[in-house]
């Protein structure tokens, strides 16, 4: 099955907004089996209308973001109406949606809203919880040959909840109906490993025409991708998890917080946070992932010695001696973060993020990662990480949550 994205709005081309729907959709239509063949970005007006025409003759399923608000330069539903030969025609009960919730936020519904509850006829509506705009979807040969044709709203958050509730409903049905059932697909994520060896490690596994084997560095790792026949695929799992296992952190293709966020779940324990350098970082992460209430209670921000001092515990003399930056140091700070949290897990992290503050004998981009846990002899790791401030501190909160992880990993109950 062909499939082709078009992102509109201007917004897009002039660097104003990051266009981050390609990368999404691609993830999503990959766990189906199906993958993006051409994606095109125009601005708004009659630009649209070329890549629309062009995209009606060679896919077989088109999403189109963006160009469903209220406003004059918004014309991608009325482009499409034209284009497929259907009437607009307005849907009363989008009409009575939008002026609730326009209203609800004590403004008054204005008569340029109407454009956003004209449906074309044979368009299904896709609703949005989120916005005002609608989604449309068209299903294929509604005209002729024309393509499964789905129209989303250019927001992500209106956007993702309405691929979850309308679109892949659709393409699953889609896909069923018309015999289209994709390769099978597998995603495994190793830490510690570089692309070279990891590569060298899967040797043994040969590609062909039942299995492609790619390499992708995404959330700090190395993520492995599987795509091909179900039994084949299955093959080359079953090796991969066992290839490295000290560095496999597990299968999908998501950030390393939620493995670790899971494995403390399952085992019902937590951890606590005392970061310098990352300013919150580790912590942001950690709760960042649905349900890490269960494993995350407290988060230490102590970027000042003094802070290190009075909120963690560390004493003057180590700070005095060996400075913040330094193995006594992050020790200390890991194990006051574990004593006043009263955690099962508490990592430290202190470091030199730049560009100023190194020294010969610590340079730029050097930090000390330290975990204490209970009833466990509390670790202090270096490393050196000579980049910009914000991939630093990425980074080193990386390495942090790795470095937990693989405790948890040799202590598995």
């Amino acid at each position: 099955m062909r499939v082709e994205v078009i992102n509109t709005g201007t917004e897009l081309l002039l660097g104003q907004v990051t266009n981050t729907h390609v990368g999404y959709f691609g993830g999503e239509l990959l766990a189906l089996g199906l993958r993006i063949g051409r994606q095109t970005t125009v601005p708004d007006g009659d630009a649209i209308r070329t890549v629309l025409e062009e995209a009606f003759g060679r896919s077989d399923v088109v999403l189109v973001t963006g160009g469903l608000g209220p406003t004059p330069d918004d014309i991608t539903r009325e482009l499409c109406a034209e284009l497929l030969g259907l009437e607009l025609c307005e849907d009363e009960a989008i009409t009575a949606a939008i002026r609730e919730r326009v209203e609800r936020g004590g403004r008054p519904m204005r008569e340029v809203n109407r454009r956003q509850a004209m449906v074309p006829r044979g368009a299904e509506v896709l609703t949005n919880p989120h916005g005002t705009a609608p989604g449309l979807y068209f299903p294929a040969g509604l005209v002729g040959g024309s393509p499964h044709l789905f129209l989303l709203p250019g927001p992500p958050r209106e956007l993702m909840p309405m691929w979850a509730d309308g679109v892949l409903p659709r393409l699953r049905r889609a896909l069923a109906s018309e015999g289209r059932l994709g390769p099978a697909v597998s995603n495994h994520f190793f830490m510690g490993l570089g692309e070279s060896e990891l590569a060298a490690r899967l040797g043994e596994i040969e590609e062909g025409p039942q299995l492609e084997l790619g390499f992708c560095l995404k959330w700090g790792g190395v993520i492995v991708r599987c795509i091909g026949e179900p039994a084949a695929v299955e093959a080359a799992a079953a090796w991969i998890r066992v290839a490295a296992p000290a560095d496999y952190v597990g299968e999908g293709a998501g950030p390393i917080e939620r493995a670790v966020v899971a494995v403390l779940a399952e085992r019902g324990e937590s951890v606590a946070t005392a970061e310098s350098c990352t300013g919150g970082l580790i912590a942001c992460r950690i709760t960042d992932v649905p349900g890490s209430s269960q494993v995350f209670g407290h988060g230490f921000v102590t970027y000042a010695n003094e802070a290190k001092r009075d909120v963690l515990g560390v004493g003057e003399d180590l700070l005095a001696e060996h400075g913040a930056v330094s193995e006594p140091v992050v020790r200390a700070m890991a194990e006051g973060a574990l004593s006043r949290s009263g955690a099962h897990h508490a990592l430290a992290v202190s470091g030199i993020a730049g560009p100023g503050g190194g020294t010969p004998e610590k340079p730029v981009g050097t930090v000390w990662i330290g975990l204490a846990s209970r009833g466990g002899e509390t670790l202090a790791v270096l490393k050196h990480f000579p980049t910009d401030r914000a991939h630093f501190k990425e980074r080193t909160a990386n390495a942090a949550l790795d470095l937990l992880r693989r405790r948890l990993a040799q202590t598995e109950r």
